[in-house]
Formats: C-alpha cells, sequence, structure tokens
C-alpha cells in the first residue's frame, strides 16, 4: 500500500512523498486535535518549476510565478493529488483526511499572509483547525527547515509547495531530511528588497507583504513615476528605497497604494519581488553543489539588475516650483 500511495501520488504530480508515525509529533500538536486516531502523516511535495521565475530574473513579466507556482498548485494541481490518494486510502477501509494549507486564515491574531490581499484574511483561527504545516513537512522528510523558516528539499531547494493526509493507517516511515542544507549564509535576508527579514530569520509579514507587492521602485518594472503620490516625498521615497519604517497600519495604506500589477484569481497577489529570499537561496544551494537535481545552465547567469528610481525622485517637482 505504501508504495501505491507513493505511485498514485507521483502519477498526480507529486515530485515527493513522505510519511511520518504519530510518534514523531507532541501529543498536543494539531495533528491530533483534528484527528485523534492519526497513525501516520503523509506528506506531498510540489516542486515549483525554477524556469517559472525567469520573467522575474529578466524583469519582464511576473505572472507565471503567481498563477502557475502558488495559483494553479495550491488551488487545482494538490487538491487532486490529495483526492486522490486520499480515495486509494479510503478504499481499504481506512481514514484519509486531506490537509491543505487555506491562505485566508492564520492561527496568530496578528501579522498577515503576503501572498493574498490582506482585507481577506482571517485571523485568530485556534490551532486544533490547523496544522503546523512547516513542522508536518520536516516530520514526513520532505525536507530541512531554513533559517527563516522555509522548507528545504535536497532536489528542488526552496522552490516546493506542500500537503497532507491523516489516516489510521500504519505505514513505513520516511527518514527525516538531515544533510544541513541551510548553513545560515544569510543570502536571503539580503536580498528581500523591503529589509522585512531580521537578522535572526524572522519576518516581519507586513512589511513582507508591502514588498512582495512591488513597493520597491529600483526591482519593480511596473511602478509608474506617480507611484505614491499621494504620501509625502521623503515618505514616498523611503518605501521607494525600501528603507521606510511603518507600523501595521500604516502597511495596509501602502498596500492600498499598490495597483502596478493584477492579481491572480484567488485572491493570490502577483509577487513583484519574485521571492528574492527563495531565489537567494536557491542560488547558494545550487552554487555549493547540494542540491541533487542538476541543470544545463546556472539559474542567474548575470549580475542582478537594478533600477534607477530617479523618475520617482523627479515627478512633481516642475509642478511645485510652479
Amino acid at each position: 500500500m505504501r508504495q501505491q500511495i507513493i505511485d498514485l501520488a507521483k502519477k498526480y504530480d507529486a515530485d515527493v512523498v513522505g510519511f511520518a508515525p504519530a510518534s514523531r509529533f507532541e501529543k498536543d500538536d494539531p495533528v491530533f486535535k483534528i484527528f485523534p486516531n492519526t497513525k501516520t502523516v503523509i506528506g506531498l511535495g510540489f516542486r515549483i518549476l525554477r524556469g517559472i521565475f525567469r520573467g522575474v530574473e529578466e524583469g519582464t513579466t511576473y505572472y507565471q510565478y503567481t498563477t502557475m507556482g502558488v495559483e494553479n498548485l495550491e488551488e487545482t494541481v494538490m487538491p487532486l493529488a490529495l483526492l486522490r490518494v486520499s480515495n486509494l486510502i479510503e478504499e481499504t477501509g481506512a481514514i484519509a483526511i486531506p490537509q491543505r494549507i487555506s491562505p485566508l486564515i492564520l492561527n496568530q491574531k496578528e501579522g498577515t499572509n503576503p501572498e493574498v490581499d490582506y482585507t481577506d484574511v482571517y485571523h485568530g483561527v485556534t490551532a486544533e483547525n490547523q496544522l503546523n504545516f512547516l513542522n508536518c513537512a520536516v516530520q514526513c522528510g520532505l525536507g530541512e527547515k531554513s533559517k527563516i523558516n522555509s522548507l528545504l528539499n535536497d532536489e528542488f531547494g526552496p522552490f516546493i509547495r506542500y500537503c497532507f493526509i491523516l489516516t489510521d493507517m500504519e505505514l513505513e516511515p520516511t527518514p527525516l531530511m538531515n544533510i544541513g542544507l541551510c548553513d545560515n549564509c544569510g543570502d536571503c535576508i539580503k536580498a528581500c528588497p523591503g529589509r522585512a527579514i531580521g537578522a535572526n530569520g524572522n519576518t516581519n509579514s507586513w512589511r513582507c507583504a508591502v514588498y512582495y507587492n512591488g513597493a520597491n521602485g529600483s526591482k519593480n518594472p511596473f511602478m509608474p513615476p506617480e507611484a505614491f503620490a499621494n504620501f509625502d516625498h521623503k515618505t514616498k521615497m523611503d518605501i521607494i528605497n525600501g528603507t521606510a519604517e511603518f507600523d501595521d497600519e500604516q502597511a495596509k495604506n501602502i498596500l492600498d497604494n499598490i495597483f502596478f500589477y493584477p492579481p491572480a484569481k484567488h485572491f493570490y497577489r502577483t509577487s513583484i519581488c519574485g521571492r528574492a529570499c527563495d531565489r537567494a537561496c536557491y542560488m547558494h544551494l545550487e552554487a555549493k553543489g547540494l542540491l541533487k537535481r542538476k541543470f544545463n545552465r546556472p539559474f542567474r547567469e548575470k549580475e542582478d539588475w537594478k533600477l534607477s528610481t530617479e523618475q520617482f525622485e523627479n515627478f512633481g517637482k516642475d509642478k511645485d516650483k510652479e
């Protein structure tokens, strides 16, 4: 049955399949609050295609990552795989409870999900209703946790998304991945165009959302000269240069003024930063030769581009002189 699950999951586009026994989880883990009779957690990992980031790397088109790497994976590919594998399990008389991340639900009362419109996020859902998805991925052997709390896989680096099935079927576990992919190099922190990640690896989700959506003018080829014109000049330029200081409410105001690129259909906002942190991490792992999956060309073949912000600096000055 274990091999049948792996074969079926891969038939429906899962790239990595892992199994975690109940013994790997604490007694009060949400796994058991959702399903007290859980014997095995099955993890399905799906690669985010390396080529999806090409438009971001070239500064040309940006919808591929959001529509193909987020929206279609989360809303179409992953649910289908979950249902097919769950059907197989339940045909044996065992119970299968599919679990996928809800992008609009946060356990915590503060913060946001940068991938979606902040006005759609529902806060304060208790732990009983949400798995700790990153912990489940680690316990299922899908990868290791990075410095900034992302999952790193030995084939795909941080270019991976994941979902799970809770079942009362006992299945042979997958070994934990423990090869030290993250060496605390800090490239992910330095790559963020909005300084949203602290030296300790913790991310300010509101700051991340602002720059995920493209508030840094030097990394956003779609930002018009009149961007943020309703802010005072210094604040505007601080936002555009990625150096502005702001609280959560001010972040919402900035997000309300970002209309530079259309969103995807299912709540998802287009990532103008193009997951700069993940791309930097991937390049570091690739350069060190730590990824099993090899390509004919390096991920980045030329110096990272950066645009001038002079047009934002000069916008409105002639009118002010008049």
